[in-house]
């Protein structure tokens, strides 16, 4: 294939995540820990405001059955 160069450098393959967390400072864990709340928060937006398009759907068109 063109894709393959055989004088590129080796791709690194990221650690486990027990590795990763081993090697974090206090400092970078906590940061991570705010990101992940964040995304967390996120995503519960995500789910009520679906939920609320799919309550609506169903109210004009009726709940699908199960």
């Amino acid at each position: 294939m063109l894709d393959d160069d055989p004088f590129a450098p080796p791709v690194k393959k990221a650690g486990s995540l027990e590795a990763q967390l081993e090697s974090a400072s206090i400092g970078d864990l906590e940061d991570r820990i705010e990101r992940l709340h964040a995304e967390i928060a996120l995503c519960e937006r995500a789910i009520a405001s679906k939920r609320a398009q799919r309550a609506a759907a169903d109210s004009v068109f009726g709940a699908r059955p199960s």
